[in-house]
C-alpha cells in the first residue's frame, strides 16, 4: 500500500467521524425536548428554587410556585438549544448527587443540596468576567446562571413574591426616581 492513500484515507476517516458526530450532536440539540420530561423534573426544580429562595418569615419560591413558572419560561420562551441545556443540566445535577452521596438530590439533607448546588455555581461560570460574556453571547446562559435568574424573575413576578416578599405600595403617589431605602427596609415591588 501506498503511504500517500493511507495517510488520505486515515484522514478522511477522521473527517467522516468528525462530521457525523458534529451532525449526530447539532441534530440532537434541535430536536424539540419533550415537555412531559421536564414537568417529571418539578420537585426538582422547586426543591432548588426553595434553596435559592428560602422560606423565612416571607414566603420561599415553593409558596410562590416558581417552579411553574420556570418551566413554562424554558418550554415555551426559549429557543431548543436552551431547553435543552437546562435539561441537561438538571440531569447533569442529579448524576453529581448520585455520584457523590449515592441518592437523589431530593433525598440528600440540606448541606448535601446546598454542597450540591455550589458545585453547580462554581461551575457554571468562568472567573474571567470576558469569557462569560462571550460564552453567554455565544452558547447561551449556564444552567445554574438560568436557574437563579428565572427563580428571582419568577418570586418577584409572582403575587406572594411581590406583595409579602417585597415591599408592595398599594397606592402608589407621586413619581420619585431615586428613594433611599430605610434600614432592613424591603426592596420595593414597584417602580
Amino acid at each position: 500500500m501506498d503511504r500517500r492513500t493511507y495517510l488520505k484515507g486515515i484522514f478522511a476517516a477522521g473527517v467522516l467521524g468528525t462530521a457525523s458526530f458534529s451532525l449526530f450532536k447539532w441534530f440532537d440539540l434541535n430536536k424539540p425536548i419533550d415537555a412531559s420530561a421536564l414537568w417529571d423534573k418539578k420537585a426538582l426544580i422547586a426543591e432548588m428554587a426553595e434553596m435559592i429562595i428560602p422560606r423565612t418569615d416571607t414566603p420561599g419560591a415553593k409558596d410562590a410556585n416558581v417552579h411553574t413558572y420556570i418551566i413554562n419560561v424554558i418550554l415555551n420562551c426559549n429557543p431548543v438549544r436552551q431547553q435543552h441545556k437546562f435539561y441537561y443540566g438538571l440531569e447533569d445535577l442529579e448524576k453529581y448527587a448520585q455520584d457523590q452521596y449515592g441518592k437523589d438530590f431530593l433525598k440528600c439533607d440540606a448541606s448535601q443540596k446546598q454542597s450540591i448546588l455550589e458545585h453547580s455555581a462554581k461551575n457554571a461560570e468562568y472567573s474571567n468576567r470576558i469569557l462569560n460574556k462571550i460564552n453567554n453571547k455565544l452558547l447561551g446562559q449556564s444552567f445554574f446562571s438560568k436557574l437563579k435568574s428565572l427563580t428571582v424573575e419568577g418570586y418577584c413576578l409572582s403575587m406572594a413574591g411581590a406583595t409579602q416578599g417585597l415591599a408592595y405600595d398599594y397606592i402608589p403617589g407621586k413619581f420619585e426616581a431615586c428613594i433611599p431605602l430605610k434600614p432592613n427596609q424591603k426592596s420595593w415591588a414597584t417602580k
